[in-house]
């Protein structure tokens, strides 16, 4: 199966990024689809991958930036279906090394994928690094 991969915020299929997002994914379940829609407006650049025959959105990358020297990468997922054909590799590639925040410092949070974001330059932090944790929300998933 062929792919596209994009930055056009306009062909992001909102409905299949809520629907994942809310049900799939550990680290956001706790957001409302009001709350979603806003991070969607607001993000510096959306990525998403699609089929190249239906045009059906398969994956999806969002990031957060001050567009000069500073990125937080987000919500990045590719389909169960859809896995094993480097979607993944893709859209981080579309979003960080082919877009226009290569030279940026980026930053991320992940559970389960450190092995894929090392090879784009990913680390765990130095001594320089410090974050403030969210606050508890009850009913947070994470």
């Amino acid at each position: 199966m062929d792919y596209d991969l994009d930055d056009d915020p306009a062909r992001i299929q909102r409905d299949m990024v809520w629907a994942w997002l809310s049900t799939e994914a550990y680290w956001g379940r706790w957001r409302t689809r009001e709350q979603l829609e806003t991070q969607l407006d607001g993000a510096w650049r959306l990525v998403g991958a699609y089929r190249r025959d239906t045009g059906e959105q398969v994956g999806f990358a969002r990031a957060v930036s001050d567009g000069v020297g500073f990125a937080y990468l987000a919500d990045v997922f590719v389909l169960d279906a859809h896995r094993g054909h480097s979607l993944g590799k893709r859209l981080i590639r579309l979003m960080i090394d082919d877009g226009p925040g290569a030279d940026m410092r980026w930053t991320l949070f992940t559970g389960d994928a450190h092995g894929l974001y090392r090879q784009f330059g990913f680390a765990e932090p130095d001594a320089t690094a410090m974050v403030r944790p969210a606050l508890y929300r009850a009913g947070a998933d994470g």
